[in-house]
């Protein structure tokens, strides 16, 4: 699958970016749990967080293509990074695809530089895989909605400062979820602890929980009920941005492992020689080309104006399995 000049050239960029910029920091980052801000504001300088923002906006704009390329290469220098960006891009999509002119104009052009931070609240305690069991309730009142319950697993959740929230104008009525843009200064939402993970330490993720907090109707992004389907619309690209970093990491993990087996020396000569060896780096290359494949190809389609929705699944379970 051929590469355009400009998408090998902004491969180039980023990956010269991740390996200068972001692996060094990555062990300690991972360690101590601490997201490097800096990176994140010369990936601001760079357009890197802006790649779902128009560019009337500001933004990138970055064709379905492009848009895997770059988190494949961010997730090659670290996936906690990859993975907070792929968060701002699911936010500002959220914004340029169902917001307003004028929430557009607002949040837009700062959120191309990467400030402010976004976090995508849709997961909950009891309603993980299961979107539409949410019990999250914005309740109209006059010319506002009251937001209760608590969102789980949010990436960003610290960091942010704005939140795209689902929730169910009527808590009885699953055909009710609404998506608002909720500013995270607003009185009432507390931030819980994070979680303790196995990987993707310097990525926080943690509870929000949202007491009484009120909401201006103008916030509202979809109309009512029309919450779900949107967010399953965005969530198409998302995965396709999960596929393409776990690509990246598939690499980072195979390049890494020809190295060694060409450093280290058995019976006098370097274990890379030995056909059991030449076997698993096959067996690793082959993978994560065929997860890059699939994942290419179902970027292309977001171009398409129908959501990849089978292929961005495909991608993501096939290239997720094999990293």
């Amino acid at each position: 699958m051929e590469l355009t000049p400009e998408q090998e050239a902004v491969r180039g960029t980023v990956r010269s970016f991740a390996l200068e910029e972001i692996r060094p920091l990555a062990r300690e980052a991972d360690r101590e749990e601490s997201f490097p801000e800096d990176v994140w504001d010369e990936l601001g300088g760079m357009d890197l967080l802006s790649l779902t923002v128009p560019e009337e906006y500001g933004g990138y704009d970055a064709d379905g293509l492009t848009y895997a390329i770059v988190n494949e290469e961010l997730a090659y220098g670290m996936l906690a990074v990859a993975t907070a960006a792929s968060v701002q891009s699911l936010v500002t999509s959220c914004i340029a695809t169902f917001g307003s002119e004028t929430q557009r104009e607002e949040w837009l052009p700062a959120m191309a530089t990467g400030r402010p931070v976004g976090a995508f609240c849709l997961s909950e305690p009891q309603a993980g895989s299961n979107p539409a069991g949410m019990e999250t309730e914005a309740r109209p009142e006059g010319d506002e909605y009251v937001l209760n319950g608590t969102k789980q697993w949010i990436t960003n959740g610290e960091r942010a400062d704005v939140c795209i929230v689902f929730a169910k104008t009527d808590r009885e009525d699953p055909g009710s979820i609404t998506q608002f843009l909720v500013p995270k200064g607003l009185d009432g939402i507390e931030v819980g602890k994070r979680e303790r993970k196995l990987g993707l330490r310097a990525s926080d993720t943690t509870t929000l929980t949202f007491d009484g907090v009120r909401i201006p109707e103008e916030n509202r992004l979809t109309e009512v009920g029309r919450g779900l389907s949107a967010a399953l619309e965005v969530l198409t690209g998302g995965r396709v941005a999960i596929a393409a970093q776990a690509v990246g990491v598939a690499q980072s993990a195979l390049d890494e492992a020809v190295a060694y087996a060409q450093d280290r020396e058995q019976f006098d000569q370097p274990i890379s020689e030995f056909q059991t060896i030449r076997h698993k780096l096959a067996d690793m290359r082959t993978e994560t080309q065929a997860g890059r494949l699939l994942t290419y190809d179902a970027a292309r389609d977001l171009d398409s104006g129908r959501p990849p929705m089978q292929a961005a699944s495909m991608a993501k379970l096939f290239a997720s399995e094999a990293a």
